[in-house]
């Protein structure tokens, strides 16, 4: 008998590769320590006698990382969506982010956002928080007890910022820094760990820019920041960085793209084949937003073309530019996108099928986090049971077909039944 061994019943469909689904109708995912052990018709010889988790019906299906999203923004998702990406940043995100200097204030709004982060599609996220060590810290905790796996970033931003929230200068902000990391270590958390997150170029000074690269380069640390959001930021870095030969090159410069720990950029709409080539070269994960990049008008990215290149995509909900952490709605909302760059913009780029919108949901993003998104085997199983009998058809479904239908339809009946991340139930 294997310990730690059990098996998911009901019909299952995960991502043969970006263009094809792997359906296993009334099928069992085999978990032994967390690792995927496959998908059978039936259990195994070697496997019987296991407990089976009886989902009868239902679809099971990878789990979804969410490699971008705000969560001190959380608390005014669907406000000022009528304004464009700095204007965003001044009216409503930074007013907002200064009350996380409040420990009472970021306990209530960070305990909302785990709350609903847990109850979500999302078993993965990387987030940012502010530049509050004890907010942070805060934040860090509850995402622990939720079981999720996260990456959690101090925000640095130590220029072109309101005086109410921005750190004193360059020195002061990676003193903070490195107190953060220093307190997560002694924290001993095991399910979410720090990332390195400069804001975003403009709002950090070079010597700031220099510090966090070394930082990197010294702990061995992932990074993830913004990158070309926004045609009136990227003229923004020109003046900033007149040295620079794209905005990429801000963050190359200064050593934040070298190393063996990921590096996630958000956005990424308006790269010159120049940036392209360096996130590529760098293996740079692009998080396509695209409810948020449609919402502050920011642009639409060309996935397509990242992923002809074969670079690493995956999607981030971006809450608040975006206004949900819905991950089926960052699917939809992807393959939407891509029809009106497709048409509008570039015939030589094809939109995005929701298979492919599934992909870099799961495996995509997943990737980040090493071998996650798949029921392949090796894979850490991360796993969502849902129930779409409450979405109502006359017609026959194929697996792959209820599968595109939840994603357009997640909130028209569909329930989330259970969750697991890393082979342990959390909800």
């Amino acid at each position: 008998m294997h310990k730690n061994a059990f098996a998911i019943h009901g019909d299952i469909v995960w991502s043969k590769n970006p263009k094809e689904l792997q359906t296993v109708e009334g099928g069992y995912l085999i978990v032994v320590d967390g690792i995927s052990k496959g998908v059978y018709p039936q259990i195994p010889a070697e496997y019987q006698g296991i407990t089976v988790v009886d989902r009868t019906g239902m679809l099971v299906i990878p789990g979804m990382s969410d490699i971008h999203v705000h969560a001190p923004q959380y608390g005014f998702r669907g406000l000022g969506m009528d304004l464009e990406l700095l204007d965003w940043l001044n009216t409503h995100t930074f007013p907002e982010e200064s009350k996380y200097a409040n420990p009472e204030y970021a306990w209530r709004a960070y305990q909302i956002f785990s709350d609903d982060l847990l109850h979500s599609a999302t078993t993965r996220a990387v987030v940012f928080g502010t530049m509050h060590v004890d907010a942070t810290m805060t934040l860090m905790g509850k995402l622990e007890t939720t079981g999720l796996k996260t990456m959690v970033g101090k925000v640095n931003m130590d220029r072109n910022s309101p005086d109410y929230l921005c750190e004193k200068d360059a020195a002061t902000a990676l003193e903070d820094t490195k107190k953060w990391l220093d307190e997560v270590e002694d924290s001993h958390f095991e399910n979410t760990k720090p990332i390195l997150t400069p804001r975003f170029t403009p709002t950090c000074s070079d010597e700031l820019m220099e510090g966090l690269g070394k930082l990197r380069a010294e702990r061995d640390l992932p990074l993830q920041s913004h990158l070309s959001e926004n045609l009136s930021e990227i003229d923004w870095v020109k003046g900033l960085c007149p040295w620079s030969t794209c905005y990429g090159q801000t963050y190359e410069h200064f050593g934040q793209l070298a190393g063996d720990q990921p590096v996630i950029m958000a956005h990424c709409n308006w790269c010159p084949d120049n940036e392209v080539e360096i996130l590529k070269e760098n293996n740079v994960f692009v998080a396509h937003c695209p409810q948020s990049n449609a919402q502050l008008s920011s642009g639409i990215a060309p996935i397509r073309h990242y992923m002809d290149l074969g670079m690493n995509v995956g999607i981030g909900t971006d809450v608040a530019g975006g206004a949900t952490l819905s991950m089926f709605r960052a699917m939809a909302d992807a393959v939407a996108v891509s029809k009106l760059r497709w048409r509008l913009v570039d015939q030589n780029l094809a939109a995005l099928s929701t298979e492919e919108a599934f992909y870099l949901a799961t495996v995509g993003g997943g990737k980040v986090f090493g071998k996650v998104g798949s029921f392949d085997e090796g894979y850490e199983v991360d796993a969502l049971v849902l129930d779409d009998s409450q979405i109502k058809t006359p017609l026959e479904l194929t697996l792959a077909e209820r599968l595109e239908r939840y994603v357009y339809l997640a909130e028209e009946g569909g329930r989330i039944v259970e969750k697991y991340v890393a082979g342990r139930r959390v909800l």
